[in-house]
């Protein structure tokens, strides 16, 4: 089964005094979710944001949103992120010992469930719990900070995803690929077997307009 690309910019890099505008500006252009990358200063570095944010933007859009949790913890926060509205919430393996009663707890909910690696973890540390998760999520930078570099490794990575979920009968549940996502990049990722993107820094920029930024990745897809 072929799972159509969708695209989801990450307000992280998004100009926080104009995010109404820039969220709208990030519907308009065609994008298919937001994501808000939600981070306690523990299991990573910086402290972003928490389920109120969620709650805002969710009066700013239509789309739908996803609440990637990188946080100690995340059993104590994803009912919170649902409650306000969150679409899908993507867990770290690393930062639960209890990652498939997570995952059934998020779909119990009325949510899709997401599990996501960090770059050093083996990919068959997520092979139990493929059969309750919507999605695998690679992340191809060490999570944390926008604006970093793709590691190339993680192509490789991309493909072994694809291949446990259609091994194990899961041809509808999506590879996502956050980190470093571009238009120099976004045709390799995708025919390594994502379907669904994460682009902060290549969205949100000073460079350019959301619009101009999201047309750039859409041909970038075409032209590759």
């Amino acid at each position: 089964m072929t799972l159509p690309v969708q695209l989801a910019p990450s307000i992280l890099n998004a100009d926080w005094t104009r995010l109404a505008e820039q969220v709208g500006q990030a519907e308009a252009a065609g994008v298919d979710w937001i994501t808000l990358d939600v981070m306690d200063g523990n299991f990573v570095p910086p402290i972003s944001f928490g389920a109120p944010m969620a709650s805002a933007v969710r009066q700013l859009t239509a789309l739908p949103i996803e609440a990637h949790l990188m946080v100690e913890h995340p059993e104590e926060q994803i009912d919170d992120f649902i409650e306000a509205g969150i679409n899908c919430v993507t867990i770290h393996i690393e930062s639960t010992r209890h990652p498939h009663r997570l995952l059934q707890q998020i779909a119990e909910r009325g949510a899709e469930a997401g599990i996501t690696l960090n770059p050093g973890t083996p990919l068959g540390e997520v092979e139990a719990v493929l059969p309750v998760c919507g999605r695998v999520q690679i992340m191809s930078v060490n999570p944390g900070w926008g604006g970093q570099r793709f590691i190339p490794e993680s192509l490789d990575r991309i493909r072994q995803a694809r291949e446990m979920l259609d091994q194990c009968g899961r041809e509808d549940a999506r590879v996502a690929v956050d980190g470093g996502v571009n238009e120099s990049n976004i045709g390799a990722i995708v025919e390594a077997g994502a379907d669904w993107l994460v682009a902060g820094s290549a969205v949100f920029n000073d460079r350019e307009s959301v619009a101009d930024a999201v047309a750039r990745l859409r041909r970038a897809l075409v032209s590759d």
